[in-house]
């Protein structure tokens, strides 16, 4: 028992879940109230997502000067 049976949005074929998306963000941007990203906030969030994506590691290159 420890599968778990997919229900609804889950369920769904993939293309459907694509379409359903598809027609919420193009309503939302109708009624005007979709987010439209600024370069400025379009920036932060690639450096944030970059940040975290790479976890614990951090760049030295000075480790990398010593292996050459």
């Amino acid at each position: 028992m420890n599968q778990k049976s997919r229900r609804g949005f889950a369920a769904m074929d993939p293309e459907r879940q694509r379409q359903i998306a598809s027609e919420g963000g193009r309503a939302a941007h109708k009624q005007g109230v979709a987010h439209e990203w600024s370069a400025e906030e379009a920036r932060q969030a690639g450096r944030k997502g970059g940040q975290n994506s790479k976890g614990t590691r951090t760049r030295d290159t000075s480790v990398r000067g010593e292996m050459e």
